[in-house]
């Protein structure tokens, strides 16, 4: 009979950790470190509640429990799956999405801005009734405007039927089939004949440069959800383009850029671009009216 040095949680999380560090796995996909990611992984595959990991520290383990565990710690560790995709859960603030490989883990600057509604830039939540989100994915940012804006329609756009099918099964989740209107369309070559007074979106935006240096966790993602061509701009640029005669008057566009403000600045900069403040600074996300649009 084969046996196991570990007998409880944390002796697999020690182990997790040890796996993680030693195998230089990189974390970018909600979790911050090695001991973060290894106590979410074993919580989530023992059905533990995923804020108290410290009660259940010592118990004293079943083996198919403990082969479970570290059947997940070698595929994050051996394999470089990212976390979402293994668990097939990501967290955006409190709100739980369903993901797998056919969508980009979600993971937004934007989102962080979503319960304030955008403030200053608009002054009347309660006055927002279309919104429209490019590049959706997994549908996550639709719903939490949907969820923010309860008395707005949410137009959520992708141009794979794949993440769509993630999108729609999240949507589902919400009850939100009501509200949020899933797209399958290259920008805005699909979109129905109306204006939004908000357009949001989080395209793919990666600089051919930092994609040949891509961590291969991130190479286990749909590549056209990070593909941003030489500059990371190529599909930012049809978005400002085209925003103008999408937005009402006092409409606004929200993008975010990630690490390439230097390319946006290079592209748009012109225009005026307002950073918006997140948890990274001020240089990962920008703000455009439908006024400075139409310059």
């Amino acid at each position: 009979m084969t046996t196991t040095p570990f007998t409880t949680p944390r002796d697999l999380l020690r182990y997790a950790v040890t796996r993680f560090n030693t195998a230089q796995l990189f974390f970018g996909h909600g979790s911050a470190e090695a001991l973060d990611e290894a106590a979410y992984l074993i919580l989530h595959t023992l059905k533990l509640p995923l804020d108290k990991l410290d009660p259940f520290l010592d118990a004293r383990l079943l083996p198919e429990e403990v082969a479970a565990v570290l059947a997940v710690i070698e595929r994050r560790a051996v394999d470089r799956v990212p976390a979402a995709y293994i668990t097939n859960e990501a967290w955006l603030g409190s709100y739980s999405f369903y993901v797998d490989e056919r969508t980009i883990v979600p993971r937004s600057f934007i989102a962080e801005l979503i319960p304030d509604y955008f403030a200053p830039w608009v002054n009347e939540p309660d006055n927002v009734a279309n919104i429209l989100e490019l590049c959706t994915g997994s549908g996550c940012l639709a719903i939490m405007l949907a969820d923010a804006f309860p008395d707005a329609q949410v137009d959520a756009v992708d141009i794979s039927a794949d993440a769509l099918d993630v999108a729609r099964r999240n949507v589902a989740t919400y009850k939100l089939e009501e509200r949020v209107h899933l797209i399958q369309s290259d920008l805005y070559a699909n979109l129905p004949p109306k204006k939004y007074d908000l357009i949001i979106t989080n395209p793919p935006y990666v600089n051919s440069g930092s994609m040949a240096k891509l961590p291969k966790e991130y190479l286990a993602e749909p590549q056209i959800a990070l593909d941003g061509g030489a500059d990371g701009m190529d599909l930012v640029r049809k978005i400002v383009a085209g925003a103008a005669e999408r937005l009402t008057d006092d409409g606004i566009l929200i993008v975010e850029i990630g690490n390439e403000r230097e390319f946006a600045e290079a592209a748009f900069g012109h225009l005026g671009l307002t950073w918006l403040t997140t948890s990274a600074g001020d240089d990962m996300v920008f703000l455009l009216t439908a006024d400075q649009l139409k310059l």
